[in-house]
């Protein structure tokens, strides 16, 4: 089976694809960074870094017309997301480009499609985008099938809900995935064996701090002895005097105000900033890094890169490119691949 990846991002899709068996022959990426690491990681795939408005079917000449294909991605979700109220309408154009995967659609005419979004898909302007979604995929004769996806049931170490939305040329109806029934990954199972860092750390190439002491670290690691991406945003000491008033599972509110006064209004903060991670349970959602500023379980600072990566369920082969800004928003902008994977699993018991 071989697919097409759109709104690719840094790959997240793709690694799930790839485990499932599908052989990715193209990625579309707009973002030069985001492409850059995909390139870097994914060496038989080409990715074509334009705007996906200016790539038509005659960029993509080694799709061979004798094999299924699967088209999968998911267009920028910002404007979708509960956490961005301002530009969840119909008036924000990103909101709009879902138009440009419907059209891969009709020109590709794939066996299968995979639409991937975040859950507020299904409540932004009342749900008019899922229901133009489904529309379009009738209209182009697809059998859909919806559901919305929490990732710690598939073995990745974060409560992340996301929408998918599956379709079959061939009228297909197909269930949501099977849960894991081995225990939910937790944080401290995730990254305890990464790297000891402090606030503002920059080498990026760094020894393991222990052996992995956990399924999921070992599946992570493979046969690594070393992991890159250990980096870390360098805050300023009035940010880093508030990390230690905030208690595992604790976020803003344990923060004395007096430590708050650049905040025009405290209480208007976003519910994941200075959120500090329970080592015990999965962690909140890896989103953006200045909207979330997940503190570390033990340590008084940030998330590294590796580490979001891993409550991302990324390999730790995989290395993102670009500077760390971009890394983070690499990562936090990804579908998690093991929730991916079981999505396209579930695709490829039905061919």
């Amino acid at each position: 089976m071989q697919a097409v990846d759109v709104f690719s991002g840094a790959g997240g899709m793709s690694i799930g694809a790839a485990l499932a068996g599908i052989d990715v022959k193209y990625a579309i990426e707009n973002d030069p960074h985001a492409a850059a690491t995909y390139s870097a990681n994914h060496a038989d795939t080409v990715v074509i870094n334009q705007d996906i408005r200016t790539v038509t079917l005659a960029d993509m000449p080694n799709i061979k017309s004798s094999e299924p294909v699967i088209l999968f991605g998911g267009p920028p979700c910002q404007g979708f997301s509960t956490s961005n109220q301002k530009t969840r309408t119909s008036e924000n154009q990103n909101n709009w480009l879902f138009l440009e995967y419907m059209r891969f659609v009709k020109e590709l005419e794939p066996e299968w499609v995979v639409f991937e979004n975040v859950k507020g898909l299904k409540e932004t302007e009342g749900g008019v985008f899922l229901k133009n979604i489904h529309e379009s995929f009738k209209n182009l004769n697809y059998k859909t099938s919806t559901f919305i996806l929490n990732a710690t049931d598939y073995g990745v170490p974060q409560r992340r809900e996301r929408l998918f939305v599956v379709g079959s040329k061939k009228g297909i109806s197909i269930a949501e995935p099977f849960k894991k029934t081995t225990p939910i990954v937790t944080v401290d199972e995730a990254i305890a064996d990464l790297p000891v860092l402090e606030n503002g750390a920059s080498i990026d190439i760094l020894q393991y701090r222990t052996r992995p002491h956990s399924d999921f670290a070992k599946l992570m690691r493979g046969a690594l002895k070393q992991c890159s991406n250990n980096l870390i945003t360098r805050n300023a000491q009035h940010i880093l005097a508030r990390y230690p008033h905030v208690p595992q599972g604790g976020n803003w509110e344990d923060i004395p105000d007096e430590l708050m006064l650049n905040y025009a209004d405290k209480s208007r903060c976003h519910t994941g900033i200075y959120h500090r991670l329970y080592p015990d349970k999965p962690s909140i959602v890896v989103g953006n890094f200045r909207k979330n500023m997940l503190i570390h379980p033990w340590q008084h600072r940030g998330l590294s890169v590796r580490e979001a990566a891993r409550l991302q369920s990324f390999p730790d082969h995989y290395v993102f490119q670009g500077t760390i800004g971009f890394q983070q928003q690499q990562v936090g902008n990804a579908v998690p691949p093991l929730l991916a994977e079981a999505v396209f699993q579930n695709i490829m018991l039905k061919i």
